[in-house]
């Protein structure tokens, strides 16, 4: 008698427009059987995933766990500061997320990655050198724009504890970096001119968005439960990877610390130089990366050559 084959586990993937999550779907795809999820458009897949364009708070939402059995989500979709009001962010990224996590509840989910950032710790001249995941979340006391990304991972964290059968996991990366990524420091490093501040030049961490995918599933393959920093054992200096990315220095002065603020919503660089993220350019936000390195046994691929050549290859190109 044959032995019966046994069924793909089936994994929801949320914020399937974007970069990252489309190579996660594309490391999931033939291993799992993949849906694909994105409130902003229904993306194109492979005949065998199920697409869907809807908002969590619809009801089109639930109908896609009542129709799917599903064994996993993995939550990548959050609206980006730049990309919408303050409002419409925290309805999305908070109170999405909470209806979210009462539906893998529900409906018996044994499993949830959620994708969070490094910001929620907050720019301080007062950081210390390393920061662990045991570091207080103070994103929300420097700024109000951060308040729905500290409250994020607060929701989760509580779910985390309260409801151990959803077996959660929290990744914080630093800055992700690469083709297709369209977050706030990709779009300032695409540019041929770079903001830089006088005084100032942080140690940042950066990781390619390939190097992110692949602890995305690592983290859902080995299915360990907690709160980890993602982040590679080395860093450079702002204004030295502005340089290696071809771009050219923009310095503004500092002083009076709100003048960049002003001078960023003047000329309309909410999308790569917020004013709500000036902190970050003044004062180094370093993750000690090393529990989940450890963890699910993980180190990035790709270099900090390979990420920043990225950049420089294509203004070399449109030039």
């Amino acid at each position: 008698m044959e032995k019966k084959v046994a069924e793909k586990k089936t994994v929801l993937v949320t914020g399937a427009a974007g970069s990252l999550a489309k190579r996660v779907i594309a490391r999931l795809h033939g291993k799992y059987q993949v849906i694909a999820v994105d409130f902003r458009r229904k993306v194109e897949t492979d005949a065998d995933i199920p697409s869907y364009k809807v908002e969590i708070f619809k009801r089109g939402f639930e109908d896609i766990f009542r129709d799917h059995h599903i064994d996993a989500v993995i939550h990548i979709g959050r609206i980006f500061a730049h990309e919408n009001t303050r409002q419409n962010r925290y309805n999305a990224n908070v109170l999405g997320t909470k209806k979210l996590l009462e539906l893998c509840r529900k409906y018996h989910v044994g499993q949830v990655i959620i994708h969070s950032t490094y910001f929620v710790y907050g720019a301080s001249a007062y950081n210390p050198a390393l920061l662990d995941e045991d570091t207080p979340l103070k994103a929300s006391e420097v700024t109000m724009d951060l308040v729905d990304s500290v409250e994020l991972e607060s929701l989760a964290n509580i779910y985390l504890w309260k409801h151990p059968e959803l077996n959660i996991t929290i990744l914080r990366p630093c800055n992700v970096l690469g083709p297709g990524v369209r977050n706030s420091m990709s779009l300032l490093l695409s540019r041929p001119v770079a903001p830089v501040l006088m005084g100032f030049s942080p140690l940042m961490q950066f990781l390619h968005v390939d190097d992110m995918a692949d602890a995305m599933m690592a983290a859902f393959e080995q299915n360990k439960p907690g709160i980890y920093n993602v982040a590679p054992d080395d860093w450079v200096a702002y204004q030295e990877a502005v340089t290696q990315c071809g771009c050219r220095k923009l310095p503004l002065f500092s002083i009076p610390p709100v003048l960049p603020k002003i001078i960023s919503g003047m000329l309309n660089w909410n999308a790569f130089f917020p004013p709500y993220l000036i902190n970050y350019f003044k004062y180094p936000v370093i993750l000690d990366g090393e529990l989940f390195r450890k963890t699910f046994k993980w180190k990035p691929k790709r270099s900090l050559n390979d990420i920043f050549s990225y950049y420089r290859k294509n203004k070399l190109t449109a030039a």
